[in-house]
């Protein structure tokens, strides 16, 4: 079976790297290896619109700004899929059905949000 990095190309953004940054120093520094390389997704004009769209529509709570932030980063650039382990602001089902209503009023498509598991169906 081809490695996940054979079979899709991978994105991720300054707010990833951030959180990766975070936290126990030696575990951040593996985390951020892991991303070296990796093309960042630009936050820009309409990325910030989608994602005060997204965070009223689903109405998150202002610390889960960030999550509206990495949703609509996906959803301006088109991405495919949007891989989280976070299954409270944004692998669930509540917010996948208002995120495919916001992405839709602001014309754009909706990628499949889910965990990396249900991803590769393991």
């Amino acid at each position: 079976m081809a490695t996940p990095r054979k079979r899709f190309d991978l994105y991720c953004s300054q707010v990833v790297v951030r959180e990766a940054g975070a936290g126990d120093a030696e575990a951040a520094r593996r985390r951020l290896g892991l991303l070296k390389g990796v093309p960042l997704l630009d936050i820009n004009d309409a990325v910030k619109v989608l994602a005060a769209a997204i965070a009223k529509a689903a109405a998150l709570p202002k610390k889960a700004a960030e999550d509206a932030l990495h949703i609509a980063l996906a959803t301006v650039h088109g991405m495919e899929y949007l891989l989280t382990w976070n299954c409270k602001h944004i692998a669930n089902a509540e917010i996948r059905n208002v995120l495919a209503a916001v992405a839709y009023d602001h014309g754009y498509g909706a990628p499949v949000v889910c965990t990396p598991e249900e991803l590769m169906g393991e």
